[in-house]
C-alpha cells in the first residue's frame, strides 16, 4: 500500500491498542494518552529517527522535572504575600521558563520544544486534575505524581510513534 495508507493505518492501529491501554483499569493512570499522542506528534515532527527519541525521552522528561519544580516552589507562595499570589506565580514561571530555555546550551537539553510540551503536560495534568497541584502528591511516591505519570506518558507516546513507523515501513509497498 502507499506510505499515507499504511501511515495513517499503523497509528490508528498504535492509538487503538494504546488507548485500550490508558483506560483499562489494570493500567489507567500509569500514562495518560493525551500526554502520549503529545510526545508521538513530536517524534514526527523531530524527524521520526533514533535522535528524535533521545530528543523528544530527554528533553520532554525535562520539561516535567522543571515544571514539577515550578508546581513545588508555587506551593511555598502565601496567598497572602505582599506582591499577591498572581504576580509571584507569575514571575516564578517566567523564572523557570527562562532557566528551562537557557539549558538549551547543554546539547542534550537543546530541543525546546519539546521541553515545553513536557512543561505544558504537566501543567495541563496539575491544574485541570482536582486535587494535584499540592506538596503531598508532588513529593510522593505514587501514581498522582506528575514527575511520574506524564514522564512515563512521554516514554510511551515516543514509542508509540517509532512503533507505528516501523509498522508503516512494513506495510508500505516499494
Amino acid at each position: 500500500m502507499d506510505k499515507l495508507t499504511a501511515l495513517s493505518l499503523s497509528i490508528g492501529v498504535i492509538a487503538g491498542v494504546a488507548t485500550f491501554f490508558a483506560v483499562l483499569p489494570l493500567t489507567a493512570g500509569i500514562f495518560f494518552i493525551w500526554a502520549a499522542t503529545i510526545a508521538w506528534a513530536a517524534y514526527f515532527l523531530l524527524g521520526a529517527n533514533q535522535e528524535a527519541v533521545v530528543n523528544n525521552i530527554t528533553c520532554g522528561i525535562f520539561g516535567v522535572f522543571m515544571a514539577w519544580a515550578t508546581a513545588l516552589m508555587l506551593t511555598e507562595i502565601s496567598p497572602t504575600t505582599m506582591l499577591g499570589f498572581p504576580f509571584m506565580a507569575a514571575f516564578t514561571v517566567c523564572a523557570a521558563v527562562i532557566v528551562m530555555c537557557l539549558a538549551a546550551n547543554i546539547p542534550r537539553l537543546a530541543t525546546i520544544p519539546c521541553s515545553v510540551l513536557g512543561y505544558s503536560s504537566t501543567f495541563a495534568y496539575l491544574l485541570q486534575t482536582p486535587d494535584k497541584l499540592n506538596k503531598d502528591v508532588l513529593l510522593g511516591f505514587s501514581m498522582s505524581n506528575p514527575l511520574l505519570v506524564i514522564s512515563i506518558s512521554f516514554v510511551v507516546g515516543t514509542f508509540c510513534g517509532v512503533w507505528s513507523a516501523q509498522l508503516s515501513g512494513k506495510l508500505t509497498t516499494k
